[in-house]
């Protein structure tokens, strides 16, 4: 662990200049100038000094923060098999995000079901095969390798027209599904 690299860190996240930072720790400004690019290394006392100044402890300093997951893979994705579609969610615990991404099978002549009206957007891309977007009395039709974007405002779903099926990536925030 750098230690220097994660004070400076702090330092900037509290918005302290290097001297207010020395004022605040009873340290020089050229001390934690060295110590911010890990050319000396504090004892146990003055770090903790350095740490209380910045409004943390030792403890939180070193704690380990857990590595956020960037890919995800097929066996990570959760799967729910209906009558009229497939939904795999391929961002697992996405509720928690800002936005929803799921791939959607719609088997032929079948609806997914209807998002009701909500704040927010939502787009889908459609992978392999057409879909019909009805809102309301509205019917949009979207081919393979076309898009839609939409408002929440209006209650929505997709129907596939067709005797194969459609797929669909579609991605909504907040979450819906």
């Amino acid at each position: 662990m750098q230690i220097g690299a994660k004070i400076k860190a702090l330092r900037i996240a509290n918005d302290l200049t290097l001297e207010e930072l020395a004022s605040r720790s009873e340290l020089t400004k050229g001390f934690l100038s060295q110590l911010e690019r890990d050319l000396t290394s504090p004892s146990i006392s003055t770090l903790e000094d350095i740490l209380e100044a910045l409004g943390t402890n030792l403890s939180e300093f070193f704690a380990a923060e857990p590595e956020e997951q960037i890919v995800f893979h097929q066996a990570d994705f959760f799967i729910d098999e209906g009558e009229n579609h497939t939904i795999e969610w391929i961002i697992p615990n996405a509720q928690k995000n800002a936005m929803e991404p799921i791939l959607l099978t719609i088997n032929p002549l079948k609806k997914s079901r209807t998002i009701k009206s909500h704040e927010g957007e939502e787009f889908g891309y459609v992978l392999k095969g057409n879909i019909v977007l009805v809102m309301g009395k509205k019917r949009y039709k979207v081919k393979a390798k076309e898009t839609f974007y939409i408002s929440g405002r209006d209650s929505h779903y997709l129907y596939n027209p067709s005797n194969t099926p459609a797929k669909v990536l579609w991605v909504s925030t907040p979450p819906r599904f």
